[in-house]
């Protein structure tokens, strides 16, 4: 069974998880390889797509954050939350009550020990969605956080990052999986955060290593926390390394950019070094 709610959670850049309802449809294509669709069809947790209904998660689940937020308080720490690992907790779907995300917002106030980090591929609904315009005290524990994959969901996607980033809001963003060259630049002034990863799981597509370059780079001229998740599946090979036996298992692609191949090693053998380097920063 797939976990609605984790405690100690394998994602690097949070500490727990929590999915107040599961199910979710396809929209770009970071979703062609969607894990959390994968492990829910396979043990018939949740159907998926459009006309599949969403299903809230049972009370104990719901009981989860609460723990955490009185674990976080007498140490005091404060644990990161990501919401939803497992659904996109603003999609429009129609079988989405309002009183759950009436519910989810109650509980995010309850817990102010927590940070909340809200990832959707749907900010378009954030303006419909979010409970106040700009965050009143009780929710600036909550930071809305969007995925961009490449350019066209960067252009698509960044103004509405500007417009809530102007009321107030905190935010980040997950490039992963990274599927092609962004400039951030145009909205780096909006983030503040940044994830970076390539694509890991069956069917993972290579992520090139000067894309991670630049994003680093240019979190860094703009004093954005820049944290880099993966390489996921594929790494590119030293330079002079032989790729045949790579290339004989059909597992070595070429970047005719630099001159360097790429490789699927693993997600565990490429690790999360960017030349020779952990980035693990996160907001204060």
């Amino acid at each position: 069974m797939v976990p609605a709610v984790a405690e100690n959670s394998k994602i690097e850049w949070t500490d727990h998880t929590f999915n107040p309802w599961l199910g979710c449809t396809r929209v770009s294509p970071g979703c062609q390889h969607c894990y959390a669709e994968t492990q829910a069809t396979r043990v018939k947790l949740v159907e998926w797509g459009p006309k599949a209904n969403r299903r809230r998660t049972g009370v104990d689940n719901w009981r989860g954050p609460v723990k955490w937020n009185a674990k976080a308080e007498k140490l005091g720490i404060r644990f990161k939350v990501f919401c939803s690992s497992m659904a996109d907790v603003f999609d429009d779907h129609p079988s989405i009550r309002p009183e759950w995300r009436g519910e989810l917002w109650a509980l995010i106030r309850e817990t102010p020990h927590l940070d909340w980090l809200l990832l959707t591929k749907r900010p378009e609904n954030w303006a419909k969605f979010l409970p106040n315009r700009s965050p009143p005290p009780s929710l600036q524990h909550a930071r809305l956080g969007v995925t961009i994959e490449d350019q066209p969901r960067f252009d698509e996607r960044s103004p509405h990052i500007i417009r809530e980033h102007g009321h107030g809001w905190p935010t980040f963003v997950s490039y992963e999986p990274a599927l092609g060259a962004v400039d951030w630049r145009p909205a780096i002034h909006a983030i503040d955060w940044l994830i970076c990863g390539g694509e890991s799981g069956h069917g993972a597509r290579p992520m090139h290593p000067d894309w991670a370059r630049q994003t680093r780079d240019d979190c860094n001229d703009a004093g954005v926390p820049f944290f880099f998740k993966q390489w996921g599946e594929w790494a590119r090979l030293p330079e002079g390394s032989a790729p045949e036996p790579f290339i004989d298992k059909g597992a070595a692609h070429f970047l005719p950019e630099s001159g360097n191949w790429m490789a699927r090693i693993g997600k565990h053998a490429a690790g999360r070094h960017l030349d020779g380097a952990l980035h693990d920063a996160v907001p204060a």
